[in-house]
């Protein structure tokens, strides 16, 4: 696993939960500086720290790890990737979306 796109990852999560570095820290017990480390690719994390950030982001550890979404084994794993990486209003409008599709919604002026 490459530790910058790991730290860029992490990052990006963080940041989508609205969490400082200070935060985070907290949360899994460690200093802001190991997260800052972490998050620039300079540090590697122990698992039992990358359990506890996954909790935290709310996402699968395998969401951290894997090199890439395309590299999903099938679509319904790039679709629980791609749902974790949304914030809870993109959720919404994803949820807004599907409802439209599936149930044939009409356009005004249709």
């Amino acid at each position: 696993m490459d530790r910058k796109l790991l730290g860029k990852r992490i990052r990006e999560e963080r940041m989508r939960i609205g969490l400082t570095q200070e935060q985070i820290a907290e949360y899994i017990d460690v200093s802001t500086t190991y997260i800052g480390l972490v998050e620039r690719g300079e540090r590697s994390v122990t698992l039992e720290k990358l359990v506890l950030l996954a909790e935290c982001f709310h996402v699968t550890i395998d969401s951290l790890l894997r090199d890439a979404p395309r590299e999903a084994a099938g679509r319904e794993e790039q679709l629980r990737y791609l749902w974790n990486r949304a914030s809870l209003e993109d959720q919404e409008k994803i949820l807004s979306i599907i409802d439209i599709i599936l149930n044939g919604a009409r356009r005004p002026g249709s």
